[in-house]
């Protein structure tokens, strides 16, 4: 199948610039920078700035007679 695949992007070279032409315009006009282009509608997708990559923490309140919080803890 792969073979096939590089046989046909080497065989029909226009058809496979033609598709990367329209990928490289569909990527600019989706990008998510202020860049100004006025002869293209752009359509930018939206981008948290700040994401959060920390630790997922419960915080749980318990009580076990005679134990110490280190012990409860383990």
């Amino acid at each position: 199948m792969v073979n096939s695949l590089i046989r046909f992007c080497l065989e029909n070279k226009l058809v496979v610039m033609l598709f990367a032409a329209g990928m490289i315009l569909w990527g600019v006009t989706v990008a998510p920078f202020d860049w100004e282009i006025k002869s293209l509608p752009r359509d930018p997708v939206p981008v948290d700035a700040i994401t959060d990559i920390g630790e997922n923490q419960q915080i749980v309140f318990t009580e076990w007679t005679g134990r110490s919080p280190q012990d409860i803890e383990a």
